[in-house]
């Protein structure tokens, strides 16, 4: 009877190993995508006969979707410097909201930009022990604001993305010969995946 309890758990075990990921981040998945949907429903506007709010499952990810395809369209067919210049300029009047803005717009390029921040993943000696971290070279060159020699290399932490930027010499940063999404992927995942 003991062994049978033990072989029991043993496979409990296994079937959490497996469950419990597929299962977190399905859940995740849901949350995320129904969050979204919910808020951006524009259910507050459609009504039925009997004068009920009626809620469109899928209707604000379609909202989302649309929106940002006009503004893409806007964007690349409409929007000339003039106008992006106003916009800047009107945005620069407010501190905050500029801050935020250029914060987040910065941070969405690096992803997704024509011209993607983390695309080169290298390994920094940080300490005379031999410790090294994994992380992506992101300015070269720093010798306009006095430090020549030294380059700026982003460390996205585990299981989050945000992250810290240090400046370093650049001898010590050396390459690694992997594409930047398998690193990314070993970094936020803690180590675990990404680098098969």
């Amino acid at each position: 009877m003991n062994r049978l309890a033990r072989a029991l758990f043993r496979y409990f075990i296994k079937g959490m190993l497996v469950v419990v990921p597929v299962g977190a981040a399905i859940f995740l998945m849901y949350w995320a995508v129904a969050s979204i949907d919910k808020a951006l429903n524009l259910s507050d506007l459609l009504t039925d006969k009997t004068g009920k709010h009626m809620y469109i499952p899928g209707l604000g990810i379609l909202n989302v979707v649309v929106v940002i395809m006009i503004m893409g369209v806007l964007v690349t067919n409409v929007i000339t410097e003039p106008i992006k210049a106003w916009f800047r300029r009107w945005f620069a009047r407010l501190p905050i909201f500029a801050f935020l803005y250029s914060s987040i717009k910065d941070l969405t390029e690096a992803f997704v930009g024509e011209e993607k921040k983390f695309n080169e993943p290298v390994l920094v000696e940080v300490n005379e022990f031999g410790l090294k971290k994994i992380g992506f070279l992101v300015q070269k060159d720093l010798a306009k604001i006095g430090l020549p020699g030294e380059v700026a290399v982003y460390f996205p932490y585990s299981y989050s993305f945000a992250g810290q930027v240090i400046i370093i010499a650049a001898d010590k940063v050396k390459p690694m010969d992997k594409s930047a999404a398998d690193v990314m992927k070993f970094v936020i995942s803690g180590g675990v995946s990404g680098l098969d």
